[in-house]
């Protein structure tokens, strides 16, 4: 076979199970999730696990995740937890590939800069590589950073982005930028099935309480009888979009047939501002907002343009920021051992 990128002569990869098409059993569907043990990884790991066809495999290294928000699965036949780091190699068997490891939060990825970009950057090319060698469908989940400080606004996917090589986030942004490139040459080289969602700004039960993420600060913060801190200027806006939304698009993109790159965000724009008003409104009217410096390459303006989620996976979000803000509440009180004032 010629290796200059030409895969018509290639032969198709195995199938993951000898039994996929066997006559009276046939095989489940094997799914790997890296960084299942996550926020957003974990409650993909529980809607997968609802459909009787699926195996799941979490793949983790517990840098960011946690063992608890997996319990639930723990016994269960159709599950398999395995601490891994995905910047090592994986040999395994499996049809689908959902590729979400790597720490997602300013304060975890500035912690270790070098291993995020390690990540991202060794992490995919293994997972790609893996991709290869069984033939699976491979969906990596990529971030709304890679648009950096927007130009245009909202941003859509053809927008290759603002972003600077060279900052304290770039770890990050770069890194996912990177990852992508690496998804569409292995697609174009190899003929791998590739999927990539570019997420924004995610919320929900289980996210780290202090991760530095602006909406699990102001509930924190809300439920201590802390002062709300917005960073300046305070009109920086951002799109949330409930983690419940987010795991039907991601899902939605893999089942379908495009590669992507596809916005999967709530367009609903709110500033800082608002969005300690609408914490304090809902959680702690007591509660005073006050003002505090800001972390360098704070992008200004965050909105997805959805219209490629809509029209290619007939997907948007359903969850407003009111609603979902009282449900993230409730767990952080059950965690934190707050309950509610009377």
């Amino acid at each position: 076979m010629a290796s200059n990128g030409d895969n018509t002569s290639a032969k198709p990869p195995p199938e993951p199970s000898p039994l996929r098409k066997a006559k009276f059993f046939q095989a489940n569907m094997r799914i790997l999730v890296t960084g299942g043990a996550g926020f957003i990884g974990s409650h993909l790991v529980d809607r997968l696990m609802q459909n009787e066809k699926n195996e799941v495999i979490v793949v983790d290294n517990y840098f960011t995740g946690s063992k608890d928000n997996l319990k639930q699965w723990f016994g269960h036949p159709r599950f398999e937890l395995i601490r891994h780091d995905v910047t090592e190699p994986l040999l395994i068997e499996v049809d689908q590939i959902y590729h979400l490891a790597c720490p997602a939060s300013p304060i975890f990825y500035k912690y270790n800069p070098v291993k995020t970009i390690k990540t991202n950057v060794i992490g995919t090319l293994n997972m790609l590589g893996l991709a290869k060698r069984v033939g699976a469908r491979i969906l990596l989940t990529s971030t709304s950073e890679v648009y950096g400080d927007p130009l245009v606004h909202p941003q859509d996917e053809s927008y290759w982005g603002n972003v600077n090589p060279i900052g304290v986030r770039s770890c990050y942004d770069e890194g996912k930028r990177v990852a992508e490139t690496l998804m569409f040459d292995y697609h174009r080289q190899h003929g791998i099935e590739i999927r990539i969602a570019r997420i924004f700004n995610t919320y929900g039960p289980r996210m780290n309480i202090d991760d530095g993420r602006v909406v699990s600060n102001f509930i924190a913060q809300a439920i201590r009888d802390e002062p709300l801190t917005v960073q300046l200027p305070g009109t920086q806006t951002r799109s949330f979009c409930y983690v419940s939304d987010m795991v039907d698009g991601l899902i939605r993109l893999m089942e379908g047939d495009n590669t992507g790159p596809i916005n999967i965000g709530n367009p609903g724009e709110f500033t800082m501002l608002e969005l300690a008003e609408t914490v304090k409104e809902l959680i702690n009217p007591e509660v005073q907002i006050i003002t505090v410096e800001n972390t360098p390459d704070d992008p200004r303006q965050r909105k997805p343009d959805i219209t490629k989620a809509k029209t290619l996976l007939g997907w948007e979000p359903t969850i407003k920021l009111r609603d979902g803000i009282p449900l993230m509440e409730d767990d952080f009180r059950s965690r934190l051992g707050i309950s509610r004032k009377n």
